[in-house]
């Protein structure tokens, strides 16, 4: 069991590497950083399957007990969360090397992403400490990354409106507002994710569905 949490713990740490590499490279429009994101999936999702394939050992071969039980079932689930999360980091790159950047909104994606960033870093301190408080933190501060979400897809489509394209220049703004707001869509489900790791862990340590939803 504690191979088993150190090992979530550790693709943990591999994931959010890639994500917060994934935003930096939003940040300065860096093409090189965001390949790199993109050759790194196959070593998550390689790990992903070897503790995929551990969780089932346990379940089979142990039996565990109840309390166990619920520790196996949720590392599980939450292997599942963070593999998701490294695909996103991985869109992001993607999205990175299709900008052109002349396209420069006012939303501010990269706090967006930071504080995602911070939620996946928190639900898996919540899983390594089994916190109630620290579970119940990562799902409140959910609003305010759906907030800025909502805010920034809003400025997004303000601001092409306001540049009163040309039709030639209409079609090339609508490929880059299209691409950021993807970007919008996928940090806000990275967000999810971290609630859904909060959520599994309130569950495995204090027998809680309530933020399971």
């Amino acid at each position: 069991m504690d191979a088993l949490r150190e090992a979530v713990l550790d693709l943990g740490a591999t994931v959010l590497d890639r994500l917060r590499t994934a935003i930096g490279a939003l940040d300065e429009g860096d093409r090189e950083r965001a390949r790199s994101v993109l050759e790194g999936d196959h070593e998550i999702n390689e790990r992903y399957l070897e503790l995929e394939s551990d969780c089932i050992d346990l379940f089979t071969l142990q039996q565990p007990v109840a309390s166990d039980l619920r520790f196996v079932a949720a590392s599980f689930k939450i292997l599942t969360d963070l593999e998701r999360v490294g695909d996103l980091a991985m869109n992001l790159g993607g999205y990175v090397i299709g900008m052109s950047r002349e396209f420069v909104p006012r939303a501010d994606l990269v706090t967006i992403g930071e504080l995602v960033a911070e939620q996946i870093e928190a639900a898996l301190a919540a899983y390594e400490s089994g916190d109630p408080e620290e579970c119940h933190a990562v799902a409140e501060r959910d609003d305010e990354v759906d907030g800025l979400c909502e805010r920034a897809a809003e400025v997004l489509l303000r601001d092409l409106v306001d540049r009163k394209p040309d039709e030639e220049a209409l079609e090339r703004l609508l490929g880059e507002v299209f691409q950021l707001l993807l970007t919008v869509r996928d940090l806000e489900r990275v967000g999810d994710h971290a609630v859904n790791i909060a959520a599994r862990t309130l569950y495995m340590a204090e027998s809680d569905d309530a933020l399971l939803y």
